[in-house]
């Protein structure tokens, strides 16, 4: 008598996870390869069929720095704490170009990232924060223009650029929260993004990038400070020049503030994510 030999049952339990969870790091571990494509692709695509490619991370920062020496270093004789302002104002300028254009693709990201999400499934948190990832390439190419510059005025580079990476890690959290907060809002109202390349604008100038924060009364520093991009600039400028002492109490107020701004913007997120396929 033949005995019968039974074929495994693969059985599959769908069931909600359990316990509080903001962020699902081991699944966004398994989608590491597709964070390095949409990574890839949204770098290349920002530049192709561009004339100048990768210039542009150059010339638009540079640009802006030739018209603020001029109108505002030159005409309106604002200070820079004796350092030259082309110098002064170009160091507050690579931190503050990649916020804005950070914050400026991030918003749009689940909109123009529809025809993915809305067909396939992965972790829809990946959208905002890949643009966060991908503007860091730009940052990299205008901060080398920073080096230069230093050396033509004669400038050398100090020990306090290894406080550089701790800026740079409270400055993505302060975009991916932002991002993560306006993308969620965008998807549902698409007036959105218009909004934020109009407060990108007021932004500035809530920032130290075209005066130092000597400029202001000191009874000011600790409510500027909740903005955490007064003390990434004020801190990276410091932090490259080597010129002032770093501001470790604005930093650190910006540290908190950012990493409030990223948990809440992470929670508002997933609270929305299961009706952006209805209304992208």
């Amino acid at each position: 008598m033949k005995s019968k030999t039974s074929t495994p049952v693969h059985v599959v339990i769908i069931k909600p996870k359990t316990g509080w969870q903001l962020i699902d790091w081991k699944e966004l571990k398994e989608y590491k390869d597709l964070i390095y494509f949409l990574i890839l692709r949204d770098v290349k695509a920002l530049y192709k069929q561009t004339v100048l490619g990768f210039s542009w991370a150059i010339l638009k920062p540079f640009i802006k720095m030739i018209v603020f020496s001029i109108v505002f270093g030159g005409i309106a004789k604002i200070p820079s704490d004796d350092i030259p302002y082309p110098l002064f104002v170009y160091a507050g300028l690579v931190p503050w170009e990649y916020f804005s254009n950070s914050l400026t693709r991030s918003t749009s990201s689940l909109i123009s990232g529809s025809g993915i999400f809305t067909k396939v499934y992965f972790p829809r948190l990946i959208m905002p924060i890949v643009p966060c990832m991908a503007t860091l390439v730009d940052f990299t190419i205008a901060l080398s223009i920073v080096f230069i510059l230093m050396f033509y005025f004669g400038y050398a580079i100090s020990i306090t650029i290894f406080y550089l990476p701790i800026l740079i890690i409270i400055m993505i959290l302060t975009a991916a929260g932002l991002g993560m907060w306006l993308s969620a809002l965008a998807i549902q109202y698409r007036d959105v993004p218009y909004g934020v390349q109009f407060l990108v604008q007021i932004l500035m100038y809530a920032a130290p990038v075209i005066y130092p924060i000597s400029w202001l009364p000191e009874s000011y520093r600790i409510y500027l400070a909740i903005y955490p991009m007064y003390g990434i600039i004020e801190g990276s400028r410091a932090a490259i020049l080597g010129q002032n002492a770093m501001p470790w109490d604005l930093i650190g107020i910006g540290a908190i503030s950012a990493f409030i701004m990223f948990i809440t913007g992470a929670y508002y997120f997933k609270r929305k994510e299961r009706i952006f396929a209805d209304v992208a």
